[in-house]
């Protein structure tokens, strides 16, 4: 089958291989869409990631059709068009025309979207709604989250106001990100360029001049430390990048801070798949009764190497203006 290929110099190509052949406990999969993802590029280049790497083929959520399953797979019949996030979990990457992954993973796609839609929604959708269940805030309780034009931040948002939560400030870096946290239902003030000077007051005087009681933070570095600072005392912050600062760190102990990671990786460590399958269907009813909206996407081109590359640079170079990079299958 056609894929892309990691190469023994950590090089992607063009190229070939095997179409893989579903174990008892899997499923085949013909991919008709796939999602790009940050460590997608991070595994070429962080040493931390690239112990990650499981598979030459990279690529880790997508949308498509069962074609083929296991002597012991029987929740999917040949046909049943399915949505996942393949991750770390025995399977290959996504970036192929077909893959194999155990069917306690994979989720009947929400009817109402499109196979690109679908796959625009695994990693951010189980990221957001496993910050909004492990949080479980109180309708009282005010909500920073930065970086909130990005996937993770737009779905959390999305989840947030689908539960009548009304007292969120968020960040975003232009005016484009900020009209579309306007559509999902903010209201002006509610949104703060994190461009502007005077930072922390701005953000502060948007809170009603109040300390947050909780910091979602999906920036880290200089954003972690401002999180930090404006959290009240004995508050949580939610760390979803792994990019918490010595300064932060010690501001957040300092105030005695409960500080909460989330990470869908976790799950795979544990062969826990019964929290991907359960998270995807849930998402799947928020959207068929139209709680929630697909997130925003743009297809890069079809499975090839130009395609993984293009998505790959506007990854890294934060380019994509609050919108999930698909490729076409």
């Amino acid at each position: 089958m056609k894929a892309v290929i990691l190469n023994k110099n950590f090089q992607l190509e063009d190229g070939f291989t095997e179409k893989p052949i579903p174990k008892s406990n899997e499923v085949l999969i013909q991919i008709k869409a796939s999602g790009f993802n940050p460590i997608d590029y991070q595994m070429l280049e962080n040493e931390l990631e690239r112990r990650l790497i499981s598979s030459p083929v990279l690529g880790r959520e997508l949308s498509g059709i069962i074609v083929g399953k296991g002597s012991e797979a029987t929740q999917f019949n040949i046909g049943d068009e399915v949505y996942c996030g393949s991750g770390s979990m025995g399977s290959n990457g996504s970036y192929a025309e077909y893959i194999t992954a155990p069917e306690d993973i994979v989720a009947f796609k929400p009817q109402n979207l499109s196979f690109e839609q679908a796959a625009a929604i695994p990693s951010t959708g189980l990221t957001a709604l496993q910050i909004f269940k492990r949080l479980k805030p109180s309708k009282e309780d005010s909500l920073l989250i930065t970086g909130a034009a990005g996937g993770v931040g737009s779905f959390l948002i999305k989840f947030l106001i689908a539960h009548r939560y009304r007292k969120i400030i968020a960040t975003v870096g232009s005016e484009e990100n900020r009209q579309m946290l306007l559509n999902i239902g903010l209201k002006n003030d509610q949104i703060i360029s994190y461009r502007e000077e005077n930072l922390s007051e701005n953000l502060f005087k948007a809170n009603h001049n109040q300390l947050f009681d909780i910091g979602i933070d999906l920036v880290g570095n200089r954003m972690s430390e401002i999180t930090a600072d404006l959290l009240k005392i004995n508050g949580i912050y939610t760390d979803v990048t792994a990019l918490v600062t010595p300064d932060a760190h010690e501001t957040l102990f300092n105030k005695g801070m409960l500080i909460m990671n989330i990470s869908n990786y976790t799950y795979s460590m544990t062969k826990t798949y019964s929290y991907y399958r359960n998270g995807l269907n849930e998402i799947a009813r928020l959207i068929e009764n139209n709680m929630i909206n697909p997130p925003n996407y743009k297809i890069m081109g079809s499975l090839s190497l130009e395609t993984v590359l293009k998505a790959h640079s506007i990854l890294k170079n934060n380019q994509t203006q609050g919108h999930k990079l698909i490729m076409q299958h």
